[in-house]
């Protein structure tokens, strides 16, 4: 399958928010493929939104959010989580999605494992409906913040395109400024979205 191109993610993270619900995250490590369909973001507006880690401006923690769109931007929340971002629009302007909720496609023992299910458990909405979640299960953490999404490490191709009349929005979710936007967008009726 054929990756996204960078000219997908160098637009306005509104644009690609919504365009990126239905599209399939690969991981690979090693000879390990993970995949799953994003069914739920959250766009950030860099210096025009105050809930955006860029809102104050470049620095040493959100530098990757400041490069031209394309890669992917990971920090640590609350201390124990790691949460992923696609890095969209030009260089310098500081804009991301942060991908909130997959529904697994491929490799979804291995992500019951790296999130410490039994092998008996089935695969669950509880797997990959959060931010953490999905990073946990796959293997995603300090050392892929920057990654390049043309690369061959993480990378996103074309899943089923998601109608209009399927995509729901709604403020967004464990932040204190910028409620009022209706900047999540999700799949409506998907079990996997993080609700």
């Amino acid at each position: 399958m054929k990756k996204l191109p960078r000219s997908f993610y160098a637009r306005p993270a509104l644009l690609v928010a919504k365009d990126l619900l239905g599209k399939i995250l690969v991981r690979k490590i090693g000879k390990t493929i993970l995949s799953g369909e994003i069914v739920e973001v959250e766009a950030y507006l860099g210096v025009k939104d105050p809930a955006s880690h860029a809102y104050r401006g470049r620095t040493k923690r959100n530098e990757v959010m400041f490069r031209e769109g394309g890669c992917l931007y990971v920090y640590f929340t609350y201390g124990m989580h790691f949460c992923a971002n696609i890095v969209t629009g030009r260089q310098g302007t500081g804009e991301a999605v942060l991908i909130r909720a997959l529904e697994p496609v491929t490799g979804i023992e291995v992500m019951k494992r790296k999130r410490g299910f039994p092998k008996s458990a089935g695969a669950t909405p509880t797997l990959t409906n959060g931010p953490g979640k999905l990073c946990q299960a796959l293997g995603i953490g300090r050392k892929e913040n920057g990654i390049d999404l043309l690369g061959d490490e993480i990378y996103l191709i074309a899943g089923e395109p998601i109608p209009k009349s399927s995509i729901g929005t709604s403020g967004r979710v464990g932040i204190s400024q910028g409620k009022e936007k209706k900047w999540r967008f999700f799949v409506k009726g998907n079990k996997w979205v993080s609700g």
